[in-house]
């Protein structure tokens, strides 16, 4: 997801003062994490064969095992993550990582459905304001001009962390069982939440900021929420997350009942799928960036392209029977139905003041988790116990068409929306003038 703040005097001085080795040391510690993160929530949908059959479970209630997860994400981010802004963003980095690798290592242990949903609750309260403040550690150790860059792709880590999950998951469980497979995952999790907290040190990533807190203008957090183009910017995204993220639960479930693959074989494609996505998403960044650097306008066009694009491909694949067509197909759709999510980040940044970024994007990844990801996997797995998993993968890239018509009314008061708040940026700006002074 690219950041792209909109006010030039930002006067954050992240990054000043810390050594760029030791930066990218920061950058891989916290990445790995986010790896963690992505592997201990997704590796579940690789055992879903498993699980199904050796507890008797319907769809909906798998579903409900992957949403849960979603669900206290979207629910916890915003105030996590004010939380962690308060009491030190590496302490609770390392906290939230001890937190979902324990309940990951729960799962592994866990003797019934109850247990497990238990688990996989703890594993959602863990990992809820990962995402947030593990972005603002990784953009506070480096320059401003980086930013874009460096949060593109740490947000498409997350999708490299479901790839490794759902494949080692389905590996590890097709050799040792599915519950070696949580266990690896909570290991690797557990090191580096013990490893980051001696490495990473607050003291030495902390912006250098001047100490004029006492002074400071209040944040407009109206922003988040005063422009309708905003407001839609979240709505869409988080429908259209609705279609990706779904795909990407049940894909292995998919391929191991249409397919007759193994759980270890069906997990295995199943990565490649969301690769595809993980890659579409810095690919539609990368384009987003280039073809809208002087029509920012033209960012909220190409998510509405992404959202009918991914319709029309994910529509065709899953009204074709199974075979190499299909998953062609299926893979060319995941290609771009995270797309939107560069456009969607950049359209958020543009339309919110830069002194409420975090809290913005922190919004963001709760409309993504409770319109998308979070409904998405146990709806879909409610339908498929009606109709089958086929006919409810077939209406499910519908609701990309609600995506595109959220972004369409975006489209129509982005430029307003726009105007209005650099016009308030240059008040704000010329009132923290006037308290310096009489400072």
């Amino acid at each position: 997801m690219a950041f792209h703040p909109i006010a030039a005097d930002d006067d954050d001085a992240s990054g000043v003062g810390v050594a760029r080795k030791y930066a990218w040391i920061v950058f891989a510690l916290t990445f790995g994490l986010l790896i963690s993160d992505y592997m201990s929530r997704q590796v579940l949908n690789a055992v879903f064969p498993l699980l199904k059959g050796e507890w008797a479970l319907s769809d909906g209630q798998l579903g409900l095992l992957s949403g849960i997860v979603a669900l206290m994400v979207g629910l916890l981010t915003f105030p996590l993550s004010l939380m962690a802004d308060r009491f030190g963003r590496v302490k609770s980095l390392a906290l939230m990582a001890l937190l979902w690798s324990v309940a990951t290592l729960g799962c592994a242990l866990a003797q019934d459905y109850q247990q497990m949903f238990i688990a996989r609750f703890m594993v959602g309260v863990g990992e809820a304001a990962y995402g947030s403040v593990g972005i603002a550690v990784v953009i506070s150790v480096f320059p401003k001009h980086m930013r874009a860059t460096l949060a593109s792709a740490f947000m498409a880590g997350g999708m490299f962390g479901s790839v490794l999950g759902m494949a080692l998951g389905g590996a590890i469980a097709a050799k040792l069982g599915w519950r070696w497979s949580f266990a690896g995952m909570a290991l690797f999790g557990l090191l580096l939440a013990m490893l980051y907290p001696v490495i990473v040190k607050e003291a030495r990533i902390a912006p250098q900021r001047v100490a004029k807190a006492a002074a400071a203008v209040k944040r407009p957090l109206r922003t988040l929420y005063s422009s309708r183009s905003v407001v839609a910017t979240y709505i869409g995204s988080g429908l259209q997350l609705f279609v990706g993220g779904t795909v990407i639960v049940w894909m292995p479930s998919y391929l191991n009942r249409y397919y007759d693959m193994t759980t270890g074989k069906a997990g295995g494609l199943a990565a490649i799928i969301v690769l595809c996505s993980g890659a579409g998403m810095i690919l539609c960044g990368m384009l987003s960036d280039r073809m809208c650097r002087h029509s920012p306008e033209r960012k909220v066009a190409l998510a509405i392209a992404y959202c009918l694009g991914s319709c029309l491909l994910l529509s065709v694949a899953f009204a074709l029977p199974p075979g190499p067509l299909q998953l062609l197909m299926i893979c060319l759709g995941m290609l771009i139905a995270a797309g939107t999510t560069g456009p969607a980040g950049a359209m958020v940044a543009n339309l919110t003041h830069y002194s409420v970024h975090g809290t913005a994007f922190a919004t963001l990844t709760l409309a993504n988790n409770m319109l998308g990801l979070a409904p998405g996997p146990f709806l879909t797995g409610k339908v498929s116990d009606l109709i089958g998993l086929q006919a409810a993968f077939q209406w499910v890239p519908l609701v990309s068409i609600a995506a595109a018509a959220v972004f369409f009314y975006a489209k129509c008061h982005y430029h307003a929306d726009i105007a209005r708040l650099k016009g308030q940026s240059i008040v704000d700006s010329g009132n923290e003038a006037l308290l310096e002074v009489k400072l």
